[in-house]
């Protein structure tokens, strides 16, 4: 549960019990807890802006949200520092206190973005980020970066095991290029 003075914390008191009112929001904020864990994430320290839309209904506050923030590590292939921007957007229902189980609720006077907030940002990270889509990676023999090095690239990179196919030439059938009779009676 974030801390009351967390920037994923906001104060719905003016909202609570009028179905009908609304009230947007801006925050930007430093993300206090690191976001992420994998070759990128948005870290602890960085700047994430967050875009609220409050609004009452009768259930609880319906809240949808727009968050920018920059991810920060390394390409998966060729390990050149990058930054990636993420752009997440969500809605959920926190719903009043009921006898009924909502996954989240109304807390008091305030509702929690927290947990929204870090799903979507973290699914939103890509598993193997690339500086570019066409980057070419590292050389496996040297290490040296393929983009840097075009000799290295223009070696052949052949698994051995198939050399022995290497000289080996497909037939050609005459009678491929025309249609079969069972495909022309279909016709």
């Amino acid at each position: 549960m974030a801390s009351t003075s967390s920037p994923y914390r906001i104060d719905i008191r003016d909202l609570i019990g009028r179905p009908g009112q609304m009230r947007e929001q801006r925050i930007e904020a430093s993300v206090p807890e690191a976001l992420g864990e994998g070759l990128v994430s948005v870290g602890e320290g960085d700047p994430i802006e967050i875009d609220v839309r409050l609004e009452s209904v009768h259930e609880g506050i319906l809240a949808s949200a727009e968050v920018d923030a920059t991810a920060n590590g390394q390409c998966g292939r060729c390990l050149r520092d990058i930054a990636l921007p993420v752009e997440v957007e969500f809605q959920e229902l926190f719903a009043y206190h009921s006898g009924e189980a909502f996954e989240y609720e109304v807390q008091d006077d305030h509702v929690d973005l927290e947990p929204l907030i870090r799903d979507a940002v973290v699914l939103a990270l890509p598993f193997q980020p690339v500086c570019r889509p066409d980057c070419p990676g590292l050389d496996p023999e040297t290490g040296l970066r393929l983009e840097e090095h075009p000799e290295l690239a223009a070696r052949e990179q052949r698994d051995p095991r198939w050399d022995a196919l290497a000289d080996f030439e497909a037939s050609t059938d005459p009678g491929s290029d025309t249609s079969s009779d069972a495909d022309q009676q279909r016709d």
